[in-house]
């Protein structure tokens, strides 16, 4: 079993930035991914960044240059660096990690971009 925390949402102004981290723990091998969503009130779940093992990335076009998603193999953690909030930015995000055919969720970290 994989276990997935986040950390590191809050209450930011509109043009700030946020550090999210997520810490994986548990049975963790062998090559997997790791990234973000996010949900807004009454919306559903959005992709926004996943990191390959090997360090590929890819973005949801609403975040594209804005949010830039790290990894640190040796901690199995993964970070998302937001940069250039907007107050569309709010919603509650949420770590994942696939591994094959399995997918593991955190519990999700609130993030509002309000002044």
């Amino acid at each position: 079993q994989v276990q997935l925390v986040e950390s590191g949402g809050g209450l930011v102004q509109p043009g700030g930035s946020l550090r999210l981290s997520c810490a994986a723990s548990g049975t963790i091998f062998g090559i997997y991914h790791m990234g973000w969503h996010r949900q807004a009130p009454g919306e559903q779940r959005e992709f926004l960044a996943v990191i390959t093992s090997g360090g590929m990335t890819k973005y949801a076009d609403s975040v594209k240059g804005r949010f830039t998603i790290s990894r640190d193999n040796a901690k199995n953690t993964v970070h998302l660096q937001m940069n250039s909030l907007k107050p569309e930015d709010t919603a509650v995000y949420y770590c994942y990690l696939n591994r094959g055919t399995s997918d593991y969720w955190g519990q999700g970290t609130q993030v509002t971009v309000s002044s």
